[in-house]
C-alpha cells in the first residue's frame, strides 16, 4: 500500500468489533520505514462515538458517530511501526506547551485513506516537569470486567505505557531534540476526511 506525502490529508480511524468508532482528520507530516508523524489543527473535523445523543467514553455493543471537530490545541504526534502506543505532543489553544500524552492503541494499520487501529483504553500525560499520571484506570478496569479485555492483556497495556513514558523522560530518540518548536508548512492545507472515511 502506498506512503503518504507530507501535507498530505489522512484519515486516523480508530476501530472497535470491526467498526469505526472514531476519526479524525490529520495532515501527514513523515510516513517513513520507522515513523509515522501526523499533525491535528485546531477545528480539524472529527467524529466520535456517541449513544443517545451522548458521547461514549467506553466501548459499547452499539452506537453512532457524530460530529466533534477537534476544539483543542494543535497536536503533534508519533507512531512506530508494531509499537503499540502513540506518543502525542499536546499544545494549548494559544500554542503554548502543555504536555506529552502517551495513547496506548494496536500498532497502526495502513489503509488506502490513512491508518487504523484499536483503543486499548488506558492512556498517561506525562507533565512538562517530568511528572507523569495515568488516564482512564477506571475505564480499563471497566472493560476488563466487561470481558472487553482480559486481565493480561490489561496488565499488557500497563507495561506498555510505562515503556513510553520511560523512552520519553529518558530523551531517547525522537524525543531527543526540541519538538515544541516545530510548527507545520503553512503551505499544507487544513486537513478533510478523505472520501469514504465512514465505510468498514
Amino acid at each position: 500500500m502506498r506512503r503518504f506525502r507530507p501535507g498530505e490529508p489522512v484519515a486516523l480511524r480508530e476501530r472497535w468489533r470491526g467498526r469505526i468508532w472514531a476519526a479524525r482528520a490529520l495532515t501527514l507530516v513523515r510516513d517513513e520505514d520507522d515513523v509515522q508523524m501526523f499533525h491535528l489543527p485546531p477545528d480539524a473535523p472529527a467524529f466520535a462515538a456517541a449513544r443517545d445523543g451522548r458521547l461514549l467514553r467506553e466501548p459499547a455493543d452499539d452506537w453512532e458517530l457524530v460530529d466533534r471537530r477537534w476544539d483543542h490545541g494543535p497536536v503533534l504526534s508519533f507512531a512506530w511501526p508494531e509499537v503499540a502506543h502513540a506518543v502525542l505532543l499536546l499544545r494549548r489553544r494559544d500554542g503554548s506547551p502543555w504536555c506529552w500524552y502517551v495513547q496506548l492503541q494496536e500498532p497502526l494499520r495502513r489503509t488506502p485513506i490513512g491508518f487504523d487501529t484499536v483503543d486499548h483504553v488506558l492512556d498517561a500525560f506525562v507533565e512538562l516537569d517530568g511528572t507523569w499520571r495515568w488516564k482512564d484506570e477506571d475505564a480499563l478496569e471497566a472493560a476488563v470486567a466487561r470481558g472487553d479485555f482480559a486481565r493480561e492483556q490489561a496488565a499488557g497495556f500497563r507495561a506498555e505505557g510505562e515503556r513510553a513514558v520511560a523512552r520519553i523522560l529518558g530523551g531517547e530518540p525522537p524525543f531527543d531534540r526540541d519538538w515544541w518548536s516545530w510548527q507545520p508548512d503553512p503551505g499544507w492545507p487544513a486537513p478533510t476526511l478523505p472520501e469514504g472515511w465512514d465505510r468498514p
